[in-house]
């Protein structure tokens, strides 16, 4: 199996029991603080493996590449904490499907912006994610 396919399964099984964890946590938590303190062990956990790692920060502070990073991280905030107040406001059997959606998205803006083959398998997938997300909703 190709390494790519394995970290993607792995990242899959421990995605997947963050919405639950998340609702759980948040029946008597503020989602906020839920997004800061998840977010928080997470930042040093990665802390520590860069550091293991030994790649170098400073330098890549001013690589051109760098305000994607931040926008994405803007982006990302922006993300989770509107993922973790709907899950806290609603069911993981509605949100997280429509949270999904970013899926879609994703895909639809790598065939946009970069240019990524488009086949009639991979419009169909894209299609059908859209109504299972839709049926999986209601």
């Amino acid at each position: 199996m190709r390494r790519y396919l394995e970290l993607s399964v792995l990242a899959c099984l421990a995605y997947s029991l963050v919405a639950p964890l998340l609702s759980i946590a948040m029946t008597d938590l503020p989602s906020s603080l839920a997004v800061f303190l998840s977010n928080s062990v997470m930042f040093v956990t990665v802390g520590l493996v860069v550091r293991y790692r030994g790649h170098p920060v400073r330098p890549y502070l001013r690589h051109p590449r760098t305000p994607y990073i931040l926008a994405m991280g803007v982006l990302l905030t922006i993300g989770l904490l509107t993922y973790y107040r709907a899950l806290a406001l609603g069911p993981v059997s509605i949100v997280v499907p429509i949270y999904g959606l970013f899926i879609v998205v994703s895909s639809l803006l790598g065939i946009v912006a970069f240019d990524e083959a488009v086949t009639p398998r991979k419009l169909a997938a894209i299609a059908l994610s859209v109504v299972a997300i839709a049926l999986m909703s209601v």
